[in-house]
């Protein structure tokens, strides 16, 4: 019996060492790691033109497909960290498309290369204010992460008369269909209207479930009719911020939230850009026999861990 062999080259195996590939792919811009494992879990994702699978990592040298789309080497290069707040208005929804034709928030968004806006979080159809978007996955992944305990903050318009058996419920914790949950702390508004029957609350909560709060609300049978988010974490909306509107932050303000979530803070933009250029330089000419540069060692603490509270 003769041995046959394949024609076609098959793809290689998996790498043992490297980088994980959630990883990878969320620094580029492809979403936050949760979301990226979910791209891996249906099978998105090729290293090698081999389907990946949650734990599998890549090297430089490899190969990478979303959606059998090639991932360009440029794009995954190390981009300096882009955040931007964004005042979103009823109406707008956060999906990239929508079958149905509706207007998202994607549509206002100020272009981006090698990379894409993550939202960190999101809001429904119905709710308006601020949201955060960054081209670092990983950012985002901290900044949504329960672990972390970055506070939500919204101004809710409720119906009706508001018992104080209710706020303490509201406080204590109620059973919704996908756990517990609660608010971290709540007041009540001035009154805008003395004949209004709606009221004004402020509300804080620590993780961001589908609909959470209106669902807490609507748990006491309390109907919302207007909510506004108004602060994620040390970041509150701006007042000058028109709607459909957005605000980058600067190097030093995305520095310092890098820092707060136990991330490598960056390099001035500038700065970074000539030690980009001296780099391509130095590949270009090859390396050199003699008169070696001196290295330039820089020693950082480790930032320790600061959550909003």
């Amino acid at each position: 019996m003769t041995e046959q062999t394949s024609t076609h080259p098959s793809p290689k195996a998996p790498t043992v060492a490297g980088e994980k590939l959630q990883k990878i792919l969320a620094r580029a811009g492809f979403g936050s790691r949760r979301s990226v494992e979910e791209m891996i879990s249906q099978g998105l994702v090729k290293v090698n033109g081999r389907t990946a699978t949650l734990g599998d990592r890549a090297m430089p040298a490899d190969t990478l497909k979303v959606n059998d789309q090639l991932v360009k080497e440029t794009r995954l290069e190390k981009q300096a960290t882009k955040v931007i707040l964004y005042n979103k208005p009823e109406g707008e929804i956060c999906s990239r498309k929508d079958e149905k034709g509706r207007e998202t928030i994607f549509d206002h968004l100020p272009r981006i290369y090698n990379g894409r806006w993550v939202s960190i979080g999101r809001l429904d159809i119905n709710t308006a204010g601020l949201l955060i978007l960054t081209n670092n996955g990983e950012l985002a992944n901290r900044m949504m992460h329960p672990s972390y305990e970055v506070e939500r903050e919204y101004s809710v318009r409720v119906f009706g008369e508001i018992t104080e058996e209710i706020l303490n419920n509201l406080r204590k914790g109620v059973m919704l269909e996908d756990g517990m949950a609660k608010f971290e702390r709540i007041t009540k508004l001035p009154q805008q209207d003395d004949d209004s029957i709606n009221q004004w609350y402020k509300v804080i909560i620590k993780e961001g479930r589908n609909r959470e709060v209106r669902r807490i609300w609507e748990s006491q049978g309390v109907q919302v009719n207007r909510l506004i988010r108004t602060r994620y974490g040390n970041f509150t909306l701006p007042r000058s911020l028109r709607r459909s509107k957005t605000e980058e932050l600067t190097w030093k303000q995305v520095n310092q939230l890098l820092k707060s979530l136990d991330l490598p803070e960056e390099p001035r933009p500038d700065l970074r850009h000539a030690a980009t250029l001296r780099e391509r330089e130095r590949n270009r000419k090859g390396p050199k026999s003699s008169a070696r540069r001196p290295s330039i060692k820089t020693t950082a603490k480790k930032p320790t861990r600061q959550h909003s509270k």
